[in-house]
């Protein structure tokens, strides 16, 4: 008999770690699990999913992959290769660790599929996944009860939904840490984002961050996300930062996986402007991108770049990397510089962290909330504060009520290398309160 089915023979048929809420249901719940075994279309009880009912837990990952526009293909690469590692080593609790994996494709019909498929295939949580449709996913995953736990924060809904726990302040906490680091060094700024619902919010929490500091706000350029080529954006740019021939301006590309196509027009004409910086966010910007165009030599030499996490090269990640060595079996996809592919690492770490505080109790999508409700801390290393969901944990920023960790990093380009460019994290709560 292996591990994971002895753990199966001793656990009892009753949910034990789950709120006194659902109690009274147990039977009803049992009733229908028997019935969806003869009957197609039974359903299941919102907010009891379980696993596959082999002493198993299946949670998914989804992100886009093979689109005109952002991809993040290694984050459900970087899930499969932690379950690899975890069911390796005995599994969570005993309970192997099951991964779905889905194609969100950018739109909204996809992102919704996906979440209604997590819901059909039982899954107890989605965790460590990135998709700009916020509101097409929520509510299937809110009607069927299952916790997003970890998403990466690109739009503002997964900061609203009682049922997302996130373990990075989002897009919103880079572009108010970026303003803050730019402004005491830059001189006029202008950022380039997407003509999109996520990227309206960029320019006021850019201009936020700046004005923290006693700095102007930025200006303000919409690109298409899908473009093929930016030059008039790039000319323009420059125009706008180098006005101040007493103090180097600073332009911001905020176009995700387009930034390197921004950057190519921007470095044809940067020349004209040699008292022109550079300044943005990762997920923008990360060490692999910094040596394909050119690393000390390129474009992105003394460039700004704000982050949630300690840099790539930091001690912390080493976990990771020896992880992605042994399991991922050479996936190119996965690179361990990419914050998509640490933001799953963590999300994870805090799956495992809900199902051990769970025990010997079945683990359900109601049980996982349920712990991270209840004070669960989860400590990631160092890679973050630590977790905590909890009301008072929550900031008091009126757009994001479910963010709780509004620190980031600081670092800059040097001699073609992302470095610290100061030590430890920098809170942005405040800036995040004054911009909503």
């Amino acid at each position: 008999m292996t591990g994971f089915e002895a753990r199966q023979a001793r656990r009892t048929p009753h949910a034990q770690g789950v709120t006194k809420s659902i109690t009274k249901g147990l039977a009803r719940a049992t009733t229908l699990a028997a019935c969806a075994s003869l009957v197609v279309g039974c359903g299941v009880i919102p907010g009891t999913t379980v696993g596959s009912g082999d002493g198993s837990v299946t949670v998914m990952t989804w992100a886009p992959q093979d689109t005109a526009a952002t991809n993040k293909p290694g984050m459900p690469a970087m899930a499969q290769a932690y379950a690899r590692w975890i069911n390796a080593n005995g599994g969570i609790n005993g309970r192997e660790l099951k991964i779905l994996t889905c194609n969100d494709r950018n739109n909204t019909v996809s992102a919704a599929k996906c979440a209604r498929r997590a819901a059909k295939e039982n899954v107890v949580a989605v965790v460590g996944s990135y998709s700009q449709h916020g509101r097409s996913f929520l509510a299937p995953l809110e009607s069927a009860g299952i916790p997003y736990i970890g998403g990466y924060g690109v739009t503002a809904d997964e900061f609203a939904s009682s049922l997302s726990y996130p373990v990075n302040g989002g897009q919103a906490s880079l572009m108010a840490g970026l303003g803050e680091q730019l402004a005491q060094d830059c001189g006029p700024v202008a950022l380039i984002r997407p003509d999109s619902i996520a990227g309206d919010q960029l320019p006021l929490l850019l201009n936020s961050g700046l004005e923290a500091k006693g700095h102007g706000k930025a200006s303000d350029q919409l690109a298409a996300e899908d473009a093929t080529e930016y030059s008039s954006h790039a000319r323009q740019a420059l125009q706008r930062a180098g006005t101040n021939p007493a103090k180097e301006g600073c332009v911001v590309p905020a176009l995700g996986d387009r930034t390197f196509t921004f950057m190519d027009s921007f470095r044809r004409d940067r020349d004209d402007y040699p008292a022109v910086r550079t300044g943005t966010v990762l997920g923008s910007v990360d060490q692999t991108v910094i040596d394909a165009t050119g690393g000390r030599s390129g474009p992105y030499e003394g460039s700004f770049v704000t982050g949630w996490y300690p840099v790539e090269t930091d001690k912390r990640w080493d976990k990771m990397k020896n992880v992605i060595r042994e399991y991922a079996f050479e996936d190119n996809r996965i690179d361990p510089a990419d914050p998509g592919v640490q933001t799953t690492w963590i999300a994870y770490t805090v799956l495992k962290a809900a199902i051990e505080k769970i025990g010997d109790g079945d683990v359900t999508s109601v049980a996982i909330r349920h712990a991270l409700d209840n004070g669960l801390e989860v400590d990631t290393g160092g890679l973050t504060p630590k977790l905590r969901w909890r009301f008072e944990d929550l900031i008091a920023a009126a757009n994001f009520p479910r963010l709780i960790n509004p620190e980031v990093t600081f670092q800059v380009v040097r001699k073609g290398q992302l470095v610290a460019a100061r030590r430890g994290f920098v809170n942005v709560e405040k800036t995040l309160v004054d911009a909503t």
